[in-house]
């Protein structure tokens, strides 16, 4: 499992797209924390849930607390 601090970088969600990928591609878990947590509206945003969604879907994944404005 690979633990990942949402907020740090430009703490956006490319975070989470680019962490996305790189496990769908190698299989590692990852979990995110902080998802924008310096922004004005934290967490996670509908277009975020959804490509965790349809990655979960493509790669028979399991996935937690994948919801609008989870950090």
């Amino acid at each position: 499992m690979l633990y990942l601090d949402g907020s740090q970088g430009e703490g956006g969600g490319q975070i989470v797209r680019t962490a996305l990928t790189l496990s769908a591609i190698t299989g590692v878990p990852v979990r995110i924390e902080r998802i924008r947590a310096g922004r004005q509206t934290p967490g996670l945003r509908a277009q975020h849930v959804t490509a965790i969604e349809a990655a979960a879907a493509i790669c028979a994944a399991h996935t937690e607390g994948v919801e609008v404005g989870a950090e």
